[in-house]
């Protein structure tokens, strides 16, 4: 038993000093889908125009190295994770703040963007720790499929010199996220420590059934909601005729179209020029109405259209 567990040990050494394999985790890519889909359901609550988070890439590096890229350029936000004793960085590029300011302040992207090397002003850091809070409850459903574990935020950063979440050469995941809103974008930036997911990389290299494709029962039915409110064209089809062009030229204010339909005639019922039913018109009220009578036989249709009549 001894011998066992001394193997294990070293086993798990040799892992962390070879890093992890990005390409062997692939619930990894799976959590941080689900991570954009929770920032831009969260986001949608607080903009009018319409945002959009996608998962750009994901990749190993040096947390120094990573952090270089973003100097002077950045807001970053340090999250303590007590599950995992780590902290994680979460962080927006100039870019990405200046556009979620204008979508937040109602913008429509009709002004220039601003390109300015300035400091972040005081309501840009208000903003992005708003937002850090919000992603905090993000980061905590997203990994829910692998770990029970609790994003705190701690503090913002603006040098990443100071956003210390342990030694700069230590390696760490590194995922990318772009943001896509009134014509404009910017990137957000997630920093784990490997260290952190190491225990988990078990877990991270199976693929739960069902999640595969990164599908999340609440987004799921945020998209059915959106979907099942969009506005569609209602028609109702008592006759249908072929006329020849010159018939209709000789159309004039107060001729009357006879019509070879009665009252009993089925009515086709379509949506967006769909035909879906077959319906019995009656009256009530002062009002006509139609009674569902059938599905629409798409077979019978195509036999109507081209046998001759």
């Amino acid at each position: 038993m001894a011998g066992a567990q001394t193997h294990n040990d070293i086993r798990d050494m040799l892992l962390d000093a070879a890093g992890l394999s990005l390409d062997r985790l692939p619930m990894l890519h799976v959590v941080f889908d689900r991570l954009a889909a929770f920032c831009a359901d969260s986001l949608r609550h607080l903009a009018a125009s319409q945002a959009y988070y996608s998962l750009s890439h994901v990749e190993s590096g040096r947390i120094g190295d990573i952090l270089e890229v973003y100097e002077a350029n950045a807001i970053a936000g340090v999250f303590h994770v007590p599950t995992w004793d780590t902290h994680v960085i979460v962080g927006f590029d100039r870019d990405f703040v200046f556009t979620i300011i204008e979508v937040l302040f109602g913008s429509d992207g009709s002004e220039p963007p601003l390109d300015e090397e300035r400091s972040f002003s005081n309501i840009e850091l208000r903003v992005a720790q708003a937002l850090f809070e919000e992603i905090a409850k993000a980061l905590q459903m997203s990994f829910a499929l692998v770990s029970d574990v609790q994003f705190k935020f701690e503090r913002v950063e603006t040098r990443m010199d100071f956003a210390v979440i342990g030694r700069r050469n230590n390696l760490a995941v590194a995922a990318k996220f772009l943001l896509q809103a009134i014509g404009r974008g910017g990137e957000m930036f997630v920093i784990i420590p490997q260290s952190a997911l190491t225990p988990m990389r078990q877990q991270l290299a199976r693929v739960v059934s069902g999640e595969s494709s990164g599908r999340d029962p609440t987004w799921a039915r945020q998209i059915r909601s959106e979907v099942q409110r969009a506005e569609v064209s209602l028609r109702a089809i008592l006759e249908e005729r072929q006329i020849e062009l010159g018939e209709v030229a000789d159309f004039h204010i107060g001729q009357i179209i006879q019509l070879q339909a009665t009252p009993l005639s089925p009515v086709k019922l379509e949506c967006n020029d769909q035909a879906l039913f077959w319906c019995s018109l009656g009256q009530s009220e002062g009002n006509y109405k139609l009674k569902i009578e059938d599905v629409v036989s798409y077979e019978q249709e195509y036999i109507d259209d081209i046998l001759p009549r």
